[in-house]
């Protein structure tokens, strides 16, 4: 199978303090992986290196083949690379239904003086925009609280909402950063169902942090463990499970 998105010896320094240190992470085509540590392990750092928020001090990140060492947020998402947040990050004043929307414009064809006319090109585009956020939020079980303010919803159902609003950029890799922090037992059963459901339906390659640990074993297919920045394991889950430096430096403290 085929590395979709490959980090060789990736290292970021903030002044004197190693952050991430000589970290090679490998996500396939069509994988569902994950990324776990205690807290201050650097996963998150891991996420913003790849989609450019942060330019590692060295090492080189590639996705589809391509060099994307230092490439900004922008060029990242446009090829096919989108993520949720740990703090959830909507657009509260608007609706559930123009949260999606605003990420369906990322694709968007129509020049900036036809949306300025608001010629009949714009509106079939902004009509299929709405159609295809209803077919989404339908998915995310969101459906009937599309014309409801974003901050109107419980915490639940906004981590359900980024995750949408992050499919709506058509991404090939999905990066999800602690889904299901504050769920219940049930609602976590049922993001695993969903997260397989997305990367069937949608082929997606899919990157997962998260500290429930009946979710990252439940769900994916392989694992990576980092401690103090880096790469400590990585394995199947029941190798991971049982592996004495993960146990050391974090099972074994769940």
């Amino acid at each position: 199978m085929n590395a979709l998105l490959a980090l060789k010896s990736c290292t970021i320094r903030f002044g004197g303090l190693v952050a991430v240190k000589e970290l090679d992470l490998e996500v396939r085509t069509g994988e569902l992986f994950g990324l776990i540590g205690p807290n201050g392990a650097g996963k998150t750092t891991v996420f913003n290196l790849i989609t450019g928020v942060y330019k590692p001090t060295s090492g080189s990140i590639s996705f589809a083949g391509r060099d994307f060492h230092g490439r900004p947020p922008h060029v990242i998402a446009a090829a096919g690379i989108a993520r949720t947040f740990q703090n959830i990050r909507l657009f509260p004043d608007m609706t559930v239904l123009e949260n999606v929307q605003v990420s369906f414009h990322m694709r968007g064809r129509q020049s900036l003086f036809g949306s300025i006319l608001r010629s009949p090109a714009v509106r079939k585009d902004e009509e299929q925009c709405a159609a295809d956020a209803m077919k989404l939020l339908e998915l995310f079980q969101l459906g009937k609280l599309a014309r409801e303010r974003a901050s109107n919803l419980p915490y639940g159902s906004q981590r359900r909402l980024e995750m949408a609003r992050a499919l709506a950029t058509r991404p090939r890799l999905l990066l999800l950063d602690e889904p299901a922090a504050g769920m219940n037992p049930q609602e976590s059963f049922e993001l695993m169902r969903l997260i397989r459901r997305l990367r069937d339906e949608f082929e997606l390659s899919i990157l997962l942090v998260e500290h429930n640990m009946k979710v990252v074993m439940g769900v994916c297919e392989r694992i990576q463990v980092i401690d103090h920045g880096e790469s400590i394991a990585v394995g199947v889950p029941s190798e991971i499970r049982c592996h004495p430096k993960v146990i050391e430096a974090y099972l074994g403290k769940e």
